[in-house]
């Protein structure tokens, strides 16, 4: 019997309050949201006022600050941290890895005359230089060439991280090589989105010349399991991994649908609560929370804001995350299936774009088929989806999103856009030649006499549609629960900006030859409406009558990580990517192999994971339990009782000797396979065979393992069980 397993579920039953004090400190979240935040407000109470201003044009413009002006700005954030009780203060990154990074150092400064002040100046504030080799770079930077600096990021707001040992001031920035060379996610994504501002602005000025700014605008809806950390514990894939590599099936999961928005157990509540004051310190503006579909599994998500500080804040999340669920003995997975047969963790990316006066561009209004200027940035983004599918695919490629991606509860691998019935209708309209006048978006549907009129979308949703149009903004499903949503976001930004800049050349050259703007406007969107037409499905994609007909429009369908990455190096990539000042060809070159070797490192560690798992855990509980059947078996026949008295000891022996065999030599295989693929010079090599010779021998290990727990009697196995992990509390 495995007494970490018992020991950890007797931990959980006997768990009581931890003492975790979660009252806010005020009941009115408007009275410390943003306390920890040295916001527009902070600035403007610290800051005097002509550096204030200079600090909004920086933020606004992109003009930059002054040594001087930098001077005044660290003071005053050093004045405002330590009134809040900062000790440190920290560049706050976010490297290649997925996560964020920091190294704090102390305002103590030692002067030559022994005297003792707290310092903050203005080179500090703008540049640090931490190790650029350790961090992934894609041969970027070598060993010997360490030297990587972090630039501070005006346009993203300073804060305080509180932890239990004390404050330290975090300050947003990029990250990059010696040369300038991007290290990090964050800078590729602020150049997308000042070229995507540039080419949406010059087209809002068919309509309206007052626009001046073009803001991209991002709302992440953040899944995530918690399972108890002592249960956390006793499962070394779950620790390594961050999934559980093996598990029979629990009899009950999700098939029921009684935990989606179901009551929220008592202990959940206190870790939500718990996370969102924390959470509105820092200025993340958490709205919602909830029960997901899978028996453990919640979300939780923000109102919307600029793509770049809501990239920063989801990032932040994710650490908060682990730090609030520690102190209420819980583990948050982010993990994109945790769970074999349970449904998985995404995070959608809910994109769209708004102008200075205050203009959703993508808000169809009450006449879509009059809107031109709605239809334009309309059809210019699916126009460029369809272009581009291929590179929006692998922004959300990983080896964990493989296995949500194509499951029943994710969108599949092939790129599709969802518009609805009446988007469907006008944009068929015009791309048949009629001149469409579709009489209110919304219809008011009369449903009962004693309640209220309920105003009914003009688009349903469509759960199955990685790519799909809710009312005013699109919804990108595919994106992982724990990704950085700056990958998809950067190709957004990149891909659309691409194609306003080819609607504005097009539309330009139709009216340099005699045609009206507006006709030559809408002579645009009709075309680009007919090109995209393969892309646009309303039906199921989770359908295998969907990748028939998908293959039939010429769409791909790359259900792996490797086949994905290769389109980031293909030749309209790289050019897009270049042309846009993005990425240069060797930073792209560098992302691709970073995401490749993340791709190998992660299957290498789940195979070797998994093989220590069999053969220190299964096979000697395998071998235990057998040798108890065989005991029993020798004593029954000693009794001189018929073979059929113990018929059923002696079957199951033999199932358990098949499957341990099988076991023994598919580790060893799988070991083999892992030392081949490890010889592949090329990374992607590496990856591919990673993908094709491993990762099915993993899946097969497993199968004949959940048999294994099948027959073993349950005081003998040494794993957590799929029951425990999901419904103890």
């Amino acid at each position: 019997m495995s007494i970490s397993r018992f020991n950890a579920i007797e931990t959980v039953l006997n768990r009581t309050d931890n003492g975790v004090s979660i009252e806010a400190p005020d009941k009115r979240i408007s009275s410390f949201y943003g306390s920890h935040v040295f916001n527009e407000q902070k600035m403007k109470a610290f800051l005097p006022e002509r550096v204030f201003n200079s600090v909004k044009s920086a933020i606004q413009s992109g003009k930059k600050l002054g040594r001087e002006e930098a001077d005044v700005i660290a003071e005053a954030m050093k004045k405002w941290a330590i009134e809040h009780g900062a000790t440190h203060y920290s560049h706050w990154f976010q490297p290649l890895t997925g996560r964020t990074a920091e190294k704090h150092d102390s305002f103590f400064t030692l002067r030559p005359d022994g005297s003792i002040v707290e310092e903050f100046n203005g080179d500090t504030l703008v540049q640090q230089e931490p190790d650029g080799s350790s961090f992934p770079g894609g041969g970027l930077r070598s060993t010997f060439e360490a030297r990587g600096y972090t630039a501070w990021d005006p346009s993203s707001p300073a804060f305080i991280l509180e932890t239990a040992a004390g404050k330290t001031l975090c300050i947003p920035t990029i990250f990059v090589t010696y040369s300038g060379q991007s290290l990090d996610y964050k800078l590729p994504l602020l150049k997308s989105q000042a070229y995507l501002e540039s080419s949406a602005v010059e087209v809002c000025h068919y309509f309206d010349k007052a626009v001046k700014k073009v803001m991209t605008t991002l709302g992440w809806e953040q899944e995530y399991f918690l399972v108890d950390e002592a249960l956390f514990n006793a499962r070394p894939d779950l620790m390594l991994t961050g999934r559980t590599l093996m598990g029979k099936h629990s009899p009950k999961g999700q098939q029921l649908d009684d935990h989606y928005f179901g009551s929220i157990p008592e202990r959940v509540y206190a870790f939500m609560r718990d996370l969102e004051i924390e959470c509105h310190k820092l200025g993340i503006p958490v709205r919602t929370r909830h029960n997901e579909v899978g028996p453990g599994q919640y979300e939780l998500a923000p109102m919307y804001e600029e793509v770049n500080v809501a990239v920063d804040h989801n990032q932040l999340l994710m650490d908060l995350m682990d730090r609030v669920a520690s102190r209420h003995s819980l583990r948050v997975l982010l993990h994109e299936k945790p769970f074999s047969g349970v449904n998985g963790s995404g995070k959608h990316n809910n994109w769209s774009m708004g102008t200075d006066t205050g203009k959703n561009l993508l808000s169809p209004g009450k006449t879509p088929g009059k809107n031109l200027q709605f239809l334009a940035f309309f059809t210019a983004t699916i126009r460029a989806v369809y272009e581009y599918a291929d590179l929006l695919r692998a922004s959300v490629a990983s080896a964990a999103n493989d296995h949500r991606l194509g499951a029943n509860e994710a969108p599949p691998a092939i790129v599709s856009v969802f518009v609805g019935e009446t988007l469907s209708k006008v944009m068929g309209d015009i791309a048949d030649g009629v001149h469409s006048d579709k009489e209110g978006v919304k219809e008011v549907l009369d449903l009962l006499s004693k309640i209220p009129d309920l105003e009914k979308d003009n688009t349903d949703r469509n759960r199955t549609s990685p790519f799909a149009f809710t009312g005013n903004k699109f919804e990108i499903r595919m994106v992982g629960s724990s990704m950085n949503c700056a990958g998809p976001m950067t190709v957004m930004n990149t891909i659309v900006g691409r194609q306003l800049r080819d609607f504005k050349k097009e539309v330009d050259g139709l009216v340099q030859k005699g045609k009206d703007q507006n006709a030559a406007i809408l002579e645009v969107i009709k075309r680009y409406i007919v090109e995209s037409r393969p892309i646009l499905f309303e039906g199921d994609g989770y359908s295998d009558s969907w990748k028939e007909e998908a293959a039939g429009r010429g769409l791909s369908n790359t259900p792996n990580t490797p086949e994905a990455l290769e389109a980031l190096l293909d030749k309209k990539s790289v050019e897009l990517y270049t042309g846009a000042g993005v990425f240069t060809s060797q930073e792209l070159h560098a992302h691709f192999d970073v995401m490749c070797e993340n791709y190998v490192l992660k299957l290498q560690i789940e195979s070797r994971t998994l093989g220590e798992m069999v053969i220190n855990h299964v096979l000697p509980a395998a071998f235990n339990y057998q040798t108890m059947l065989a005991d029993n078996v020798t004593a029954l026949h000693q009794l001189d009782l018929p073979k059929g008295a113990y018929g059923p000891q002696l079957d199951i022996i033999a199932r358990i000797s098949e499957n341990t065999g099988k076991i023994k030599e598919l580790v060893d295989k799988m070991s083999e396979a892992r030392k081949a693929a490890n010889q592949q010079e090329e990374v992607i090599d590496r990856a591919k065979a990673y993908c094709q010779d491993v990762k099915p021998l993993m899946e097969s290990i497993r199968l004949h393992a959940d048999r294994l727990e099948y027959l073993i009697d349950d005081r003998e196995w040494p794993l957590v069980k799929y029951r425990e992990l999901l419904f103890v509390r």
